[in-house]
Protein backbone atom coordinates (compact mmCIF):
# COMPACT_ATOMS: atom_id res chain seq x y z
CA UNK A 1 0.00 0.00 0.00
CA UNK A 2 1.03 3.67 -0.98
CA UNK A 3 2.13 5.92 1.85
CA UNK A 4 -0.60 8.63 2.69
CA UNK A 5 0.50 12.22 3.23
CA UNK A 6 -0.73 15.41 4.02
CA UNK A 7 0.20 18.25 2.31
CA UNK A 8 -1.10 20.71 4.96
CA UNK A 9 0.54 22.33 8.38
CA UNK A 10 -2.90 22.62 9.28
CA UNK A 11 -3.54 21.22 12.89
CA UNK A 12 -7.03 21.02 12.51
CA UNK A 13 -6.65 19.01 9.48
CA UNK A 14 -4.42 16.31 10.97
CA UNK A 15 -6.75 16.61 14.25
CA UNK A 16 -9.96 15.83 11.74
CA UNK A 17 -8.31 13.09 10.15
CA UNK A 18 -7.27 11.12 13.43
CA UNK A 19 -10.47 11.85 14.82
CA UNK A 20 -11.42 9.36 12.67
CA UNK A 21 -8.75 6.50 13.25
CA UNK A 22 -6.72 8.07 10.14
CA UNK A 23 -3.05 9.25 10.62
CA UNK A 24 -0.82 10.11 7.95
CA UNK A 25 2.68 8.42 7.11
CA UNK A 26 3.81 12.07 6.81
CA UNK A 27 2.84 15.34 7.41
CA UNK A 28 4.52 17.67 3.83
CA UNK A 29 3.25 21.03 4.13
CA UNK A 30 3.24 22.61 0.82
CA UNK A 31 4.85 26.02 -0.60
CA UNK A 32 2.46 27.24 -2.66
CA UNK A 33 1.51 30.86 -2.70
CA UNK A 34 -2.12 31.31 -1.32
CA UNK A 35 -2.61 34.67 -3.12
CA UNK A 36 -6.53 34.74 -4.73
CA UNK A 37 -5.97 35.59 -8.42
CA UNK A 38 -7.73 38.71 -9.48
CA UNK A 39 -11.12 38.20 -9.82
CA UNK A 40 -10.78 34.47 -9.29
CA UNK A 41 -14.00 33.39 -7.40
CA UNK A 42 -14.35 31.86 -3.43
CA UNK A 43 -15.15 28.33 -4.74
CA UNK A 44 -12.25 28.08 -8.08
CA UNK A 45 -10.14 29.52 -5.47
CA UNK A 46 -10.61 26.75 -2.69
CA UNK A 47 -10.59 24.08 -5.39
CA UNK A 48 -7.43 25.41 -7.23
CA UNK A 49 -5.37 25.72 -4.02
CA UNK A 50 -6.58 22.79 -3.04
CA UNK A 51 -5.18 21.07 -6.21
CA UNK A 52 -1.81 23.03 -6.22
CA UNK A 53 -0.82 21.91 -2.61
CA UNK A 54 -1.46 17.89 -3.84
CA UNK A 55 0.30 18.41 -7.08
CA UNK A 56 3.00 20.56 -5.66
CA UNK A 57 3.58 17.60 -2.55
CA UNK A 58 3.30 14.67 -5.38
CA UNK A 59 6.35 15.83 -7.26
CA UNK A 60 8.51 15.55 -4.42
CA UNK A 61 6.52 12.26 -3.40
CA UNK A 62 6.09 10.36 -6.24
CA UNK A 63 5.08 6.87 -4.16
CA UNK A 64 2.32 8.60 -2.51
CA UNK A 65 -1.26 9.30 -2.53
CA UNK A 66 -0.87 12.73 -1.37
CA UNK A 67 -4.29 15.08 0.14
CA UNK A 68 -3.83 18.67 -0.28
CA UNK A 69 -6.84 20.59 1.36
CA UNK A 70 -7.49 24.40 1.19
CA UNK A 71 -10.88 26.17 3.25
CA UNK A 72 -12.15 29.49 1.96
CA UNK A 73 -14.68 31.46 3.95
CA UNK A 74 -16.87 33.37 1.19
CA UNK A 75 -19.11 36.28 2.28
CA UNK A 76 -20.80 37.31 -1.44
CA UNK A 77 -18.07 36.92 -3.70
CA UNK A 78 -15.61 38.29 -1.71
CA UNK A 79 -12.91 36.22 0.51
CA UNK A 80 -12.55 36.57 3.73
CA UNK A 81 -8.37 35.55 4.13
CA UNK A 82 -6.66 34.71 7.25
CA UNK A 83 -6.36 37.87 9.03
CA UNK A 84 -2.67 39.16 9.65
CA UNK A 85 -3.46 41.44 12.93
CA UNK A 86 -6.61 42.32 15.08
CA UNK A 87 -8.00 45.45 12.68
CA UNK A 88 -8.71 42.89 9.87
CA UNK A 89 -10.19 40.19 11.85
CA UNK A 90 -12.19 42.73 13.39
CA UNK A 91 -13.82 43.53 9.98
CA UNK A 92 -13.63 40.32 8.91
CA UNK A 93 -16.38 39.06 12.22
CA UNK A 94 -18.43 42.74 11.57
CA UNK A 95 -18.71 41.59 7.82
CA UNK A 96 -20.44 37.98 9.08
CA UNK A 97 -22.29 39.84 11.91
CA UNK A 98 -25.90 38.92 11.51
CA UNK A 99 -25.53 36.99 7.70
CA UNK A 100 -25.40 34.12 5.89
CA UNK A 101 -21.74 32.89 4.44
CA UNK A 102 -20.37 30.04 2.50
CA UNK A 103 -17.52 28.07 3.44
CA UNK A 104 -15.91 26.24 0.45
CA UNK A 105 -13.49 23.52 1.69
CA UNK A 106 -11.59 22.26 -1.66
CA UNK A 107 -9.54 18.78 -1.76
CA UNK A 108 -7.61 17.00 -4.19
CA UNK A 109 -5.95 13.30 -3.67
CA UNK A 110 -3.05 12.84 -6.12
CA UNK A 111 -2.15 9.23 -6.32
CA UNK A 112 0.97 7.47 -7.41
CA UNK A 113 0.29 7.54 -10.96
CA UNK A 114 -0.46 11.01 -10.89
CA UNK A 115 -4.32 10.63 -11.22
CA UNK A 116 -6.11 13.65 -9.66
CA UNK A 117 -9.33 13.15 -7.56
CA UNK A 118 -11.01 16.40 -6.46
CA UNK A 119 -14.13 17.59 -4.27
CA UNK A 120 -15.55 21.08 -3.65
CA UNK A 121 -17.70 21.02 -0.34
CA UNK A 122 -19.94 24.41 0.45
CA UNK A 123 -21.39 24.46 3.63
CA UNK A 124 -23.80 27.88 4.61
CA UNK A 125 -22.90 29.30 8.30
CA UNK A 126 -25.17 32.22 9.31
CA UNK A 127 -23.96 34.40 11.94
CA UNK A 128 -26.18 36.02 14.94
CA UNK A 129 -25.50 39.64 14.93
CA UNK A 130 -22.78 40.24 16.82
CA UNK A 131 -22.56 43.08 19.43
CA UNK A 132 -19.11 45.33 19.77
CA UNK A 133 -18.15 43.50 23.05
CA UNK A 134 -18.97 39.97 21.06
CA UNK A 135 -16.01 40.81 18.81
CA UNK A 136 -13.54 42.60 20.79
CA UNK A 137 -14.01 39.55 23.50
CA UNK A 138 -13.76 37.14 20.96
CA UNK A 139 -10.58 39.16 19.83
CA UNK A 140 -9.00 39.21 22.37
CA UNK A 141 -9.39 35.26 22.99
CA UNK A 142 -6.81 34.63 20.28
CA UNK A 143 -8.84 32.37 18.05
CA UNK A 144 -8.83 34.54 15.46
CA UNK A 145 -4.97 33.99 14.54
CA UNK A 146 -4.41 31.57 11.58
CA UNK A 147 -8.23 31.08 10.28
CA UNK A 148 -10.30 31.33 7.05
CA UNK A 149 -12.44 34.18 8.30
CA UNK A 150 -11.13 35.15 11.47
CA UNK A 151 -13.19 32.55 13.30
CA UNK A 152 -13.01 28.80 14.46
CA UNK A 153 -16.02 27.05 14.56
CA UNK A 154 -15.11 24.50 16.95
CA UNK A 155 -14.11 26.99 19.50
CA UNK A 156 -15.83 30.56 20.81
CA UNK A 157 -17.11 31.08 17.81
CA UNK A 158 -19.81 28.38 18.17
CA UNK A 159 -21.61 30.89 20.43
CA UNK A 160 -22.00 33.04 17.06
CA UNK A 161 -23.46 30.63 14.75
CA UNK A 162 -27.41 30.21 14.74
CA UNK A 163 -27.29 27.60 12.05
CA UNK A 164 -25.36 26.01 9.58
CA UNK A 165 -26.18 23.60 6.51
CA UNK A 166 -23.70 21.34 5.38
CA UNK A 167 -20.43 20.00 6.23
CA UNK A 168 -19.55 20.78 10.15
CA UNK A 169 -16.07 19.08 9.42
CA UNK A 170 -15.64 21.57 6.04
CA UNK A 171 -15.92 24.90 8.48
CA UNK A 172 -13.30 23.50 10.84
CA UNK A 173 -10.93 22.59 7.77
CA UNK A 174 -11.56 19.53 6.04
CA UNK A 175 -15.08 17.87 4.72
CA UNK A 176 -14.79 14.06 6.28
CA UNK A 177 -16.96 12.72 4.01
CA UNK A 178 -15.56 13.79 0.93
CA UNK A 179 -11.94 12.25 2.56
CA UNK A 180 -13.15 9.17 3.10
CA UNK A 181 -14.89 8.26 0.16
CA UNK A 182 -11.93 9.48 -2.21
CA UNK A 183 -9.30 7.28 0.40
CA UNK A 184 -11.81 4.64 0.17
CA UNK A 185 -11.48 4.21 -3.23
CA UNK A 186 -7.41 4.09 -3.04
CA UNK A 187 -7.64 1.16 -1.02
CA UNK A 188 -6.13 3.88 2.22
CA UNK A 189 -8.94 3.23 4.56
CA UNK A 190 -11.87 0.33 4.32
CA UNK A 191 -15.00 1.20 1.89
CA UNK A 192 -17.41 2.88 3.68
CA UNK A 193 -21.21 1.30 3.74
Amino acid sequence: MPRFILASASPRRLALLRQIGIEPDLIVPSDVDEAALAGELPRIHAARLAGAKAREVAQRHGDAVVLGADTVVACGRRILSKANHKDEARRSLGMLSGRSHTVYGGVCLIDPAGRAYERLVATKVKFKRLQERDIEDYLAADEWQDKAGAYAIQGRAAAFVRGINGSYSNVVGLPLYEVVGLLANLGIVAQQT
